[in-house]
């Protein structure tokens, strides 16, 4: 792949990272600030399971920014953009579609085939 696509993909991976990596930072702050006493026991679990379900957004985001510093360290070792199951490049439109993805589109096709069967 060519340094200035490398380059694109390396902004938008960067970009993307940082971007989850405010959310996370305003998520702590906003949790670790809130002095909210809910006498209301209903309002307490409304608290409680609005503040669960914003803990599972973030931590999928956190995997997510796991498999972004992946992708950032393939750009740098030169094998971004390369299937790790065939060794094919990945198409540069699933790319941009999922700059993290690790598989071509047949390969990633088999394997979720092979999950349904197993």
């Amino acid at each position: 792949m060519k340094k200035a696509k490398l380059d694109e993909f390396r902004h938008l991976l960067q970009e993307q990272m940082d971007q989850l990596l405010r959310e996370a930072d305003k998520t702590v702050s906003d949790m670790t600030d809130e002095t909210n006493n809910f006498p209301d026991p209903t309002d307490r679990a409304s608290l409680e399971s609005d503040r669960n379900f914003e803990l599972r957004i973030r931590d999928r985001e956190r995997k997510l920014i796991s498999k972004i510093r992946e992708a950032l360290e393939r750009i740098e070792s030169g094998d971004f953009g390369e299937c790790e199951d065939c060794g094919d490049k990945i198409s540069e439109a699933r790319l941009k579609a999922r700059p993290v993805t690790t598989l071509c589109i047949e390969c990633k096709t088999e394997q979720e085939r092979q999950e349904k069967i197993g």
